[in-house]
């Protein structure tokens, strides 16, 4: 019959060293998270404005 001492102890041990499973998730989700800000930031100098387009035009026209 196996020592249950060495095995309850090794299955502790195999329980406890899992990896590096939460810190990556946290990578992967802050990741996610700012690639969505940094193309939110990005995107938003693309953005044209009718009203904005027709004054500028109209201001260069008459000067």
């Amino acid at each position: 019959m196996p020592d249950t001492a060495a095995v309850t102890t090794t299955l502790l041990a195999a329980a406890a060293d899992q990896g590096p499973g939460n810190t990556l998730r946290i990578v992967l989700l802050v990741s996610i998270v700012g690639g969505a800000l940094l193309a939110w930031f990005l995107l938003r100098g693309y953005r044209h404005d009718a009203g904005d387009e027709g004054d500028n035009t109209d201001k260069n026209a008459n000067a």
